[in-house]
């Protein structure tokens, strides 16, 4: 907190501070006993009508009054990185963008709209659902990837987008970021002011890459392919995978396959490594809950990565849930921290659904 010569805690911020990272201290009005104040950092997205809004890392809003305002300061834009590879938030969305390519996608100025959109599997079609319904696969290929400037007003962007995705049969979605310098606090408070709900929230870590490829001895078992074969795909957790997922699971600039055999109806475990230039990029890391413990993740994630260093690499991302406690501490363990959290925002009901 800001303190004064004299020695008393000082607000130090004002509304031309509004888009910049801060760090305040309020009163708790109806608090614990013994807990007078609260602290919080994170973007100022807003301060209207003696109400301050506060975006944290995580992508909650936080409302503080400004007569509860005890100290406030500006501070630096993100936090320095203690370890792992330094990136840019626009640098690891441009890369995770690529590894989950779309099968169609247009311009809107400086925003990318994309869509992955084919027929459901029967296998896949919940019970009574109409047969030629039509479904994307993931929301990373299914949604606008806002960097930049739409080159209209957001109002105008937004219906836009609205009116492209409804010609697709899909709901609109904007993915944006929290938490990194670049990221988007700012936008995410725009579309929750117009009603725009926030769906998902997941992190992106990353970490250095010669670390995980020293986690498994050689040889592992595992075994590496440039296709998704049908034995890989039996232990895929998305069910009744379309030729459009199968597209956009194959896509990207560099994608590796891994496999270990040993499952009764599919493999033992299996994962997915995408390189592009320094990044390498894991995903579908999944394990047969019977086996589970037993290092076979680890022991996937290392042959994928020794294959990434042959191809030139050096640092790795990956893609967590909030709640997936045992794959946080994994990753945490390999050398992994968070680098920013990635949420999605769907378009109100009856403006953007189909």
């Amino acid at each position: 907190m800001e303190i004064s010569a004299a020695g008393r805690l000082e607000v130090r911020i004002t509304t031309a501070d509004v888009g910049k990272r801060v760090s305040v201290r309020s009163l708790i009005e109806h608090g614990p006993p013994g807990e007078k104040f609260t602290d919080t950092v994170g973007v100022l997205t807003s301060w209207d009508d003696g109400v301050l809004r506060i975006t944290k890392k995580s992508g909650e809003g936080v409302r503080v009054a400004e007569s509860a305002l005890v100290a406030g300061k500006v501070v630096a834009s993100a936090p320095a990185r203690r370890r792992g590879p330094a990136a840019t938030y626009e640098e690891l969305a441009r890369v995770s963008a690529r590894a989950w390519r779309p099968v169609e996608s247009e311009r809107l100025g400086d925003w990318e709209l994309r869509a992955a959109v084919g027929e459901v599997p029967c296998g896949a079609r919940p019970r009574g659902a109409a047969a030629g319904r039509r479904e994307g696969f993931t929301r990373r290929a299914n949604s606008v990837l806002p960097l930049g400037d739409p080159g209209v007003p957001l109002d105008e962007a937004l219906t836009a987008v609205r009116g492209w995705y409804a010609a697709r049969g899909l709901p609109a979605y904007l993915q944006t970021a929290t938490g990194a310098e670049g990221a988007q606090e700012l936008l995410c408070a725009e579309l929750e002011r117009r009603g725009w709900v926030r769906e998902v929230t997941a992190e992106v870590w990353v970490g250095p890459l010669a670390p995980v490829a020293d986690l498994g001895a050689e040889p592992s078992g595992v075994l590496l392919s440039r296709e998704a074969d049908e034995a890989w795909l039996a232990r895929y957790r998305r069910k009744g995978v379309s030729g459009v997922a199968l597209r956009v699971l194959t896509g990207g600039p560099s994608v590796w396959f891994a496999t270990v055999p040993g499952g009764p109806d599919a493999p033992a475990a299996i994962g997915r490594c995408m390189v592009d230039g320094r990044w390498a990029g894991f995903a579908a890391v999944e394990v047969d809950p019977a086996r589970r413990r037993q290092g076979l993740a680890t022991a996937v994630m290392a042959a994928l990565a020794r294959r990434a260093l042959d191809e030139g690499a050096s640092a790795a991302w990956l893609q967590v849930e909030e709640d997936n406690a045992g794959a946080r501490a994994l990753y945490e363990r390999m050398g992994f921290a968070a680098h920013h959290a990635y949420h999605h925002y769907r378009a109100p009901e009856g403006e953007g659904a189909p």
